[in-house]
């Protein structure tokens, strides 16, 4: 039986964090072997934000061994950059043709985003549209997507229904979103009312992958709370509700579990608990990462993306041209 096909990606615009990999990563090798997975480096969403070519050059490999530092088989699964197909660019350009202005202004990550730059560049109204020529040129048939992405894969679920009965083909697959049972939403550890992102200003907000034991303790022992001192699962108690989710996410406890397993104890004692319990996570990742992380790997690691921008472009290259067929255009001779 052929695989049902899963694609996802993840920008290069730092050392990925606990939320990455709780929310995202680990799930992905956990469905690694069951699905026909495209894992891509999203370096072409990245630059909606000005970037130091440098540093997101160095990111960008460094997305590349964190991916594989996490679990992810390079064997098994397609692992890519984004700006290695030049098919995703061009789709997107097919597609812009047939969106319209007041879709994308009403989407929800546009509005916030815009609202935090002084000029807003057309790649960020724009960024949904790229999406979807990630998701349609493989023939995805599941996206993993958190509830801030949900908008973005229904624009593209309408974009690709609307290019079908436009040119009468069914040319491309209509995805569905893949919710797993073992994702968590990681919220900031310093405001617990927004997700927990490398892009946060304060590092205490966020756990990097390569945070030092001492360092992720730290900053868990700064977790923002409240003044009840009672572990309990609430939504009034945001920011133990996150503590909560995190060490549930790590330990596979149930919520109830970990209320009675920290009954009558303060949130210092539990803060800490949580902080070691991530330190022993990511223990194994960082590791493996400082492994590969060294020179006698670059070739290995520049294998891996190589030949998965080989494998992409085939099936980009593929689709691209029904696309083109259908359009209209003359075909290459």
């Amino acid at each position: 039986m052929n695989k049902k096909t899963i694609l996802s990606g993840i920008q290069p615009s730092g050392i990925l964090t606990l939320g990455n990999y709780l929310g995202a990563l680990r799930n992905w090798v956990t469905i690694q072997h069951e699905y026909d997975c495209k894992f891509f480096i999203a370096d072409l969403h990245s630059i909606t934000v000005r970037q130091d070519p440098k540093v997101l050059r160095e990111n960008t490999k460094r997305a590349v061994m964190q991916y594989i530092a996490c679990g992810l088989d390079p064997q098994i699964n397609t692992i890519f950059v984004q700006s290695h197909v030049h098919e995703h660019a061009e789709l997107a350009w097919i597609l812009n043709c047939s969106t319209y202005m007041g879709e994308l202004s009403r989407m929800t990550q546009f509005k916030d985003k815009s609202q935090k730059q002084e000029n807003v560049g057309v790649g960020l109204f724009d960024y949904p549209v790229l999406m979807a020529a990630d998701i349609l040129l493989y023939d995805s048939d599941f996206v993993p997507v958190g509830e801030d992405q949900r908008q973005h894969l229904e624009i593209t679920r309408d974009l690709a229904k609307r290019f079908n009965s436009t040119y009468g083909e069914e040319i491309f697959k209509i995805p569905e979103a893949f919710i797993s049972e073992t994702g968590a939403r990681i919220m900031s550890l310093q405001d617990p009312t927004k997700k927990m992102s490398k892009s946060d200003p304060n590092p205490n907000g966020y756990i990097s992958l390569l945070d030092s034991r001492d360092v992720i303790i730290k900053k868990f022992k700064k977790a923002v709370t409240d003044s009840e001192n009672i572990v309990r699962y609430s939504d009034e108690q945001l920011g133990i509700q996150n503590l909560i989710n995190i060490y549930s996410s790590i330990t596979q406890k149930s919520t109830s579990e970990i209320e009675r397993e920290f009954e009558g104890v303060g949130y210092g004692k539990f803060k800490v608990a949580v902080g070691e319990v991530v330190a022993d996570a990511l223990e194994e990742i960082q590791k493996k990462f400082y492994e590969l992380n060294s020179p006698e790997y670059d070739s290995f690691l520049t294998e891996i993306y190589e030949k998965g921008a080989k494998t992409a472009h085939g099936i980009a290259k593929s689709k691209l041209e029904q696309v083109y067929n259908a359009v209209g255009f003359v075909s290459k001779a």
